[in-house]
């Protein structure tokens, strides 16, 4: 089968294109692409096929129906483009032209070597602000929903204001049009539908570090003990073995600290928090904008509500209102290979109910009593304040079962 050629095309149309390219397409049987990619050659003699959202069955007819064929994409085909899908699928030869990032850091005069890439394209905008937390320059390709003013709406509800903005639009075709803005006028201006948005940090913004401070945390008053303490999270979140990619469970997440800290440990992953206070689910949702921690949080029960959620790498278990068994067997049984569920327990009837549900499943289990005083003053001395001992109960599947 003759090796089909996927060409990258800018907003200018045929006008950058090499000759070789347009004698390619003019000699073509078959033309592919999107609707403004197609129009840039409104009299081509050949078929002609309409990518929309369609690219599994679009490969099934170039495959069974074999014909020199020439594929439109914009830009680098490669640069979140079809061209890693259908580079997987078929034989193609791929000609990239120069991508809208490309061109929007040299309208800025910048590198973008160092520059944190993100597509909105097509995708939600759920986690963006842990991901993006702390970035020096941050790149944005967006879409009609996910448009410039709806990225800064996000960025301000997270505080996020040491960034400013520029937009590229329609870049490198006749309706060209670069600016900058503060994230306060990206919100109220108005854009081209093809754009690019590109955060360059002014100002250091507030910078939290792992083992976040039990008092930073809004928290119901005055009964202010219902958190995970930070010496408990510490230890409980490094016994999940988290990686950047993580899906992550909550269960009994309360104020949100270890959803909030396995969020930013968990950068390219997900967290999935349950809480069936309302109470706590308000305070919660005051914790993540404060921490830059945007996770998917639930009012339910669990494990009733964990049904929503996908299989998790990490699962950790806070509190359970009585459900422990049934939790226990729910996570044990989504849970991923090799993956990590940990329990807090603070009473030795519960240690003893989670350690036998989950050797039950033929789960190898750790166990860890720890006991923690913090200083503190008395006139000129000092002395110490005990904190309630606690069991960090690990478990992890025993594979050699």
């Amino acid at each position: 089968m003759e090796q089909m050629k996927l060409i990258g095309i800018g907003a200018d149309g045929k006008a950058s294109l090499p000759s070789l390219y347009r004698q390619w397409i003019d000699e073509s049987e078959r033309l592919v692409g999107g609707e403004r990619q197609l129009s840039f050659f409104p009299d081509y003699r050949g078929e002609t096929i309409v990518i929309r959202n369609n690219l599994s069955s679009l490969v099934s007819t170039l495959m069974n129906e074999p014909k020199k064929t020439v594929i439109l994409a914009s830009g680098d085909p490669l640069f979140y483009g079809i061209g890693s899908y259908l580079a997987k699928k078929m034989p193609i030869a791929v000609y990239p032209s120069i991508s809208s990032l490309q061109w929007a850091f040299a309208k800025m005069g910048e590198s973008w070597h160092d520059a944190y890439v993100v597509s909105l394209h097509g995708r939600t905008m759920k986690g963006l602000a842990q991901r993006i937390d702390g970035k020096e320059k941050v790149a944005i390709l967006t879409d009609e929903t996910n448009d410039p003013p709806a990225i800064a709406s996000y960025l301000l509800d997270y505080g996020m204001t040491e960034y400013e903005a520029f937009v590229g639009e329609h870049l490198g075709g006749e309706n060209e049009r670069c600016r900058f803005f503060t994230l306060e006028e990206m919100k109220e201006a108005s854009f081209a539908p093809l754009n690019i948005v590109v955060l360059r940090r002014k100002t250091d913004g507030t910078k939290w570090m792992f083992g976040i401070d039990d008092a930073e945390f809004f928290q119901r008053k005055p009964e202010k003990g219902l958190i995970t303490k930070k010496e408990v999270r510490v230890l409980s979140i490094q016994a999940l073995r988290l990686h950047e990619r993580s899906v992550v469970w909550d269960i009994g997440t309360c104020t949100g600290s270890v959803a909030i800290e396995a969020a930013k440990m968990a950068r390219e992953g997900a967290v999935f928090a349950i809480e069936k206070n309302a109470l706590d689910i308000e305070i919660c949702k005051k914790n993540m904008k404060k921490f830059r921690a945007d996770f998917t949080l639930v009012h339910g029960r669990a494990p009733e509500g964990l049904a929503q959620f996908p299989d998790p790498d990490a699962i950790f278990i806070g509190g359970t209102s009585g459900s422990l068994r049934d939790i226990i067997d729910v996570c044990c049984t989504r849970l991923k290979k090799s993956g990590r569920i940990v329990i807090n327990a603070v009473t030795i009837e519960t240690l003893y109910e989670a350690t036998k549900a989950l050797r039950t499943h033929n789960y190898a289990v750790d166990i860890l009593l720890a006991q923690f005083s913090r200083s503190k003053p008395i006139l000129q001395l000092t002395r110490f304040d005990a904190l309630n001992p606690i069991y960090i109960i690990s478990a992890r599947k025993d594979e050699s079962e």
